[in-house]
């Protein structure tokens, strides 16, 4: 699960990794041999297909085919080429996971002198060399890049790939040499190194690089406290997860989005029933890294919410649900508040329904009581009415007992 958790925290950049036991399903669509003959057939008559530079790349379905003969090609045909489009395309291949044709792209600019390159292509070709050719390609790259290029960026793009795939050694070791380089710190760099930290367990490390970024007087995101705050979280330092919640409410660049967060943060500490863990406690090993895990999601969903990322908590959630693990009642508690919070009241009732058929999960409709409780003492007043009414429209409401 940490290998997720570090993907998706990370993807509002060009980094995306998976899970291995956590498979995408593929959805195949048969057609009938009338509807190829007639709609199909008909549409492709009067449709002529079209005929660009992204279209032409596309088509290229096996890696082996080259994208540098279309580029090529596209040339000899009389059309200019602009770095702009080259960097769309590019974009987009690495969206589709179509790693080698995006890096042939940025290995045709670089070997094209009218097209000056910027530290995020370099960056991107770094993080595309790791993906097609493995860490040492990648790593081999940047060092025989000019000192002028080994900027802010691609030495994050290198520490990403370390990270990626939790060399933690040469990621503490590059992290130590970005330090004492010349270079301007940013936020992307830390958040590296937290994530780095998050993944292979060591939560106590992750404090460690907030005092550094503060000290640096770098400005945390909503990534970085998002972070922190899973750390303390999954450590059962709840007083910890409350003390950082008053400092982003006390953030003058606190938005929407991070007043959001906060609130469904409190929301899952109060009816999620998190309490601080007794110093001394013994927990079974295996049991305490499983609940990290579950607790380093359920904090990604919030981030998610926060930000207003409908597609990435549907994304978590699914994938979570594909565990065939034994969800949480705090796990509801996160995805049912996360959608309210977002007004997305049909996601509520399919997830309520589905929890309902479960074999893995148990059905408990506490869990909507303490929800109610919760959006009652955070004086969310619309939110508590919305959620009520559905449970009442759909015959969802606890009976008193159930409390």
């Amino acid at each position: 699960m940490q290998n997720l958790y570090q993907s998706l925290s990370n993807s509002r950049n060009v980094f995306i990794n998976s899970r291995q036991w956590i498979r995408g399903r593929l959805a195949f669509r048969f057609l009938s041999l009338s509807t190829l003959e007639s709609g199909v057939l008909e549409e492709s008559q009067n449709s002529p297909e079209k005929d660009d530079l992204k279209s032409r790349m596309f088509k290229l379905r096996l890696p082996k085919r080259s994208a540098t003969n279309v580029l090529q090609r596209w040339l000899s045909e009389g059309n200019q080429i602009h770095i702009s489009e080259l960097r769309n395309i590019s974009k987009e291949l690495r969206r589709a996971q179509r790693y080698k044709h995006a890096l042939e792209i940025l290995e045709w600019m670089v070997s094209h002198d009218e097209f000056k390159l910027s530290d995020t292509d370099y960056a991107v070709r770094i993080d595309l060399i790791t993906k097609v050719f493995g860490i040492d390609a990648a790593e081999s790259y940047f060092e025989s890049l000019p000192p002028p290029v080994k900027t802010s960026e691609t030495y994050t793009a290198l520490l990403h790939s370390y990270a990626g795939s939790k060399l933690t050694d040469k990621a503490e070791e590059l992290y130590k040499r970005i330090k004492e380089s010349n270079i301007q710190l940013n936020i992307l760099l830390y958040n590296e190194m937290m994530t780095l930290y998050m993944s292979v367990g060591q939560m106590e490390k992750v404090s460690l690089i907030v005092e550094e970024l503060k000290h640096q007087k770098v400005v945390p995101d909503l990534f970085t406290y998002n972070l922190w705050i899973s750390s303390c979280a999954a450590t059962l330092d709840i007083d910890g997860v409350r003390r950082i919640l008053k400092e982003i409410s006390n953030n003058s660049r606190a938005n929407d989005g991070w007043v959001r967060y906060r609130r469904l943060a409190e929301i899952y500490i109060i009816a999620g029933h998190l309490v601080n863990s007794e110093p001394g406690s013994l927990v079974e090993a295996g049991k305490n890294t499983i609940q990290r895990d579950w607790i380093t999601y359920d904090f990604l969903i919030i981030l998610y919410a926060g930000l207003g990322n409908k597609d990435k908590i549907d994304q978590i959630w699914k994938s979570l649900k594909m565990t065939k693990q034994k969800i949480k009642g705090r796990s509801y508690v996160c995805i049912l508040s996360s959608y309210v919070m977002l007004g997305h009241m049909k996601d509520v009732e399919i997830v309520i329904e589905e929890w309902k058929k479960s074999t893995t999960s148990d059905f408990d409709i506490s869990i909507f009581y303490r929800l109610l409780d919760a959006f009652a003492e955070l004086g969310l007043t619309e939110e508590a009415e919305t959620f009520h009414e559905l449970l009442i429209r759909e015959n969802y409401l606890p009976t008193d007992e159930s409390r």
